[in-house]
């Protein structure tokens, strides 16, 4: 199972908040974690153990992880942005969101939407 961690810098404290209190599934052997720079840096450091980092996002991380997607080997990608702020790196944003849709990718944009995500794949 392959999962996709993306956070803009206003949320990445919550991204971080998030993985700690489900430390057990992302450690599972069966889950691999794939992060954008940052925060597969902060991820790594708030107690998971494997996360393969690919660039940051305004570097052409969610281009990565959009070709990823594409390539069918993604099984959900959480991404926490920040809808107010600005993001030079806008249009890969909205390339990923839209890959999503077409290859049928589970896609949480938010804190909620994210926990019913991971709450189903622990059951899978």
């Amino acid at each position: 199972m392959k999962i996709a961690l993306i956070a803009h810098d206003g949320k990445k404290a919550e991204m971080v908040a998030f993985v700690m209190k489900r430390l057990d599934f992302f450690n599972r052997e069966d889950v691999d974690i794939i992060a954008t720079g940052t925060t597969g840096t902060m991820i790594t450091h708030a107690g998971v153990d494997k996360v393969v980092k690919l660039n940051s996002g305004p570097m052409g991380g969610d281009a990565q992880i959009g070709g990823l997607v594409s390539e069918g080997v993604m099984d959900a990608v959480i991404f926490f942005r920040d809808p107010l702020g600005k993001h030079p790196h806008e249009p890969d944003i909205q390339m990923l969101m839209r890959l999503c849709d077409v290859y049928g990718v589970a896609l949480a944009t938010n804190y909620r939407t994210a926990k019913y995500i991971i709450s189903y794949l622990e059951n899978k």
